[in-house]
């Protein structure tokens, strides 16, 4: 490992080379804005990497034909160039990612990495992200580090050697942050929903957004919960200084907390430096069905864009315009579905666009991708209540579906589903 200078540390990029970038908080800003600045003298650089934090310099549109951005997950900072063609979109599970890399179907050049400074034994911990990260830097022909003092110091499977890193450069640049949406009725009343489907001594998933915290409020008389999750938040933080996160039942990993990545407050990420109770992994582990699978009270918390009737969960995109991934959802959703007591939940407000469109349709719209299949949905919750879907026909779908449809569009369902013969 050599220690350089930013500008020197990407100055062997090459155009048309496939560059990966560390994932959310985790961002290599310094590394990131060195790169941008090559741009008049790079072509078709592919910049690859699941959602990243920070204002996305090479997503710019006077960065197209110097960079081109391949979303294995997309940001809010990337929707406008993927819909705009500036960009493209991988759809793809996120336990799936490393073996995409491992075969060469995603081949990587060059990585650029956000870690800590090496201990006394050499090791740099991935910090707030770890994702597909040890299998990149396994196949990646150039390693190149930031080494930052401000990074936490996660432990797990968060470890890179400084033999593994080509080229380094030495930083202090806290990890990005990301406030906790505000909690309204709506989601008050998901959340209670849910929480009433947690038992105790249950291993949560959920992710980010007001539903989670939502849930988190609910829980609060709930006893030595568990979680294996691909996103951490301060959600988990808050139920565990509430004393009803302990991991205690947990069949594996018990004790721990286990993610593939955090994204949250400054406070969360010193909560994380150093803490054994925090053991961060590879999504190939966290989102292992055969993995989620072994906890016998697994429960899954999902979102979605829209449910139509029969079952079907839109959730990567409004439509035709692509919004989001694929991410962990159906890893999560599958290995619930699998584990011995499981509970796998879709969940998501009745309506959106202020009440004006329900979220519950006849028919997902045109374009619209099916993230989670009927097949493999179980529980829809909204904030109107339960709908049971695991081992119900069309026609029972279709019943308990617009039964927690919003009241104001539950005649407009029926007609709809009586015209399909749904019902």
């Amino acid at each position: 490992m050599r220690i350089v200078s930013a500008a020197e540390a990407v100055a062997g990029i090459r155009s048309s080379e496939e560059v990966w970038l560390h994932a959310a908080a985790a961002t290599p800003s310094v590394l990131l804005d060195a790169l941008v600045a090559r741009a008049p003298e790079l072509e078709d650089v592919k910049i690859v990497h699941f959602h990243c934090e920070g204002p996305g310099p090479h997503l710019q549109p006077e960065m197209a034909g110097h960079f081109f951005h391949r979303a294995l997950f997309i940001g809010p900072n990337a929707r406008l160039a993927v819909n705009e063609g500036r960009a493209e979109y991988i759809p793809v599970f996120l336990s799936d990612a490393q073996a995409l890399i491992r075969r060469g179907i995603l081949p990587i050049d060059a990585a650029l990495i956000n870690v800590t400074p090496p201990d006394r034994n050499g090791f740099c911990s991935m910090g707030t992200s770890v994702i597909a990260l040890p299998t990149v830097i396994q196949k990646a022909k150039v390693v190149i580090a930031q080494l930052n003092k401000s990074m936490p110091r996660t432990l797990g499977d968060s470890f890179v050697h400084v033999d593994d890193i080509d080229l380094a450069v030495e930083v202090d640049v806290p990890p990005y942050t990301h406030a906790l949406d505000p909690v309204g009725e709506i989601e008050t009343r998901i959340g209670e929903h849910i929480a009433d489907l947690v038992p105790d001594g249950a291993t949560l998933q959920m992710g980010i957004g007001a539903i989670p915290s939502a849930v988190a409020s609910a829980l609060g008389n709930k006893r030595d919960l568990g979680i294996h999750t691909e996103m951490m938040t301060d959600v988990v933080l808050d139920l565990v200084e509430r004393g009803v996160v302990t991991g205690r039942a947990k069949e594996i990993n018990c004790g721990r907390v286990v993610a593939t990545f955090m994204l949250g407050s400054q406070r969360l990420y010193d909560w994380a430096d150093d803490n054994p109770m925090v053991e961060m992994r590879s999504a190939e582990y966290t989102n292992d069905t055969a993995v989620i699978r072994r906890f016998r009270k697994m429960v899954a918390i999902n979102s979605a864009i829209e449910v139509d009737l029969t079952g079907q969960v839109c959730a990567d995109s409004i439509g035709s315009r692509l919004y989001s991934g694929v991410g962990g959802q159906m890893d999560f959703i599958r290995g619930a579905a699998l584990a011995e007591e499981g509970r796998a939940i879709i969940c998501l407000p009745s309506t959106a666009a202020k009440g004006t469109r329900s979220r519950i349709v006849p028919y997902l719209a045109q374009g619209a991708g099916v993230v989670t299949t009927r097949a493999h949905v179980e529980v829809v919750v909204t904030e109107w209540g339960v709908a049971e879907m695991h081992g119900r026909s069309i026609r029972e779908r279709a019943r308990a579906l617009i039964g927690i449809s919003d009241p104001a569009f539950r005649d407009q369902l029926r007609c709809e589903a009586e015209r399909a013969h749904f019902i």
